[in-house]
């Protein structure tokens, strides 16, 4: 296994910014064919790296702080009533910890998602090369949240296990039950399952002020900011 001090890092050239119009974006990768152990991708989390497939990342543009990593304090989350009332609306589904492989159920929720969701995005159009890339190939610490009602698949939270709590990787689930908040939904069960662990944070990755599909982060209290290499409470 590689440690932090050993690894290689790499930068992007400029490309379109996936969040601002009209902004230019760098992004740095962890060298790829190192083999990291889950304390150095622990270490790399708290620095505001990210994981997508087998590649950790994070913003490297000049000029810019726009992307500010976020974690939610697990133990001292206080619910909202809008949350609450999405805890409520789904006491009849069950959640479920699985092995990160794909299936055709999976990748058919997945692919519903995508189209009806992320038609104008980068992951458009979706195809199983790019789930197994994207969601199932990566970390040994990963593992998949399945949410079902009986035995229909509504959503599926891709998830690492960090040694200082969880990471939620991705999220999809049925375009076509928006008064579930499914999305909400699997972060609230994300926040129970790190208490249930003995685990501090759970990590959502970027927020961006000027990106709408992200202002859902902030609705999640207290809520932690990597500001300037330190975590500062947002209340």
């Amino acid at each position: 296994m590689t440690t932090l001090r050993q690894l290689h890092f790499y930068s992007t050239p400029e490309h379109e910014c996936s969040y601002i119009p009209g902004r230019m974006a760098r992004t740095l990768f962890v060298d790829p064919q190192a083999v990291i152990s889950t304390d150095a991708y622990s270490q790399l989390s708290d620095l505001g790296f990210r994981r997508s497939g087998k590649h950790i990342y994070r913003p490297h543009c000049e000029g810019c702080q726009a992307c500010v990593s976020v974690r939610i304090p697990a133990d001292n989350c206080r619910l909202s009533k809008s949350q609450k009332r999405v805890l409520n609306r789904n006491l009849d589904l069950s959640c479920n910890r699985v092995v990160p492989i794909m299936t055709d159920e999976h990748y058919a929720l997945y692919a519903r998602y995508i189209n009806a969701r992320h038609a104008d995005g980068d992951m458009y159009p979706p195809s199983i090369e790019q789930f197994r890339a994207f969601l199932v190939e990566g970390h040994d610490s990963s593992f998949f949240f399945e949410v079902r009602l009986n035995d229909q698949l509504l959503a599926v939270a891709v998830t690492d296990q960090l040694t200082q709590g969880l990471s939620a990787i991705y999220t999809f689930f049925d375009p076509d039950l928006p008064k579930r908040s499914l999305g909400t939904y699997c972060i609230l069960t994300q926040i129970e399952q790190t208490r249930q662990l003995g685990l501090p944070y759970l990590y959502l990755g970027y927020w961006v002020k000027q990106c709408h599909k992200m202002s859902y982060k902030i609705g999640f209290r207290p809520l932690q900011l990597l500001l300037d290499g330190h975590w500062s409470a947002l209340r």
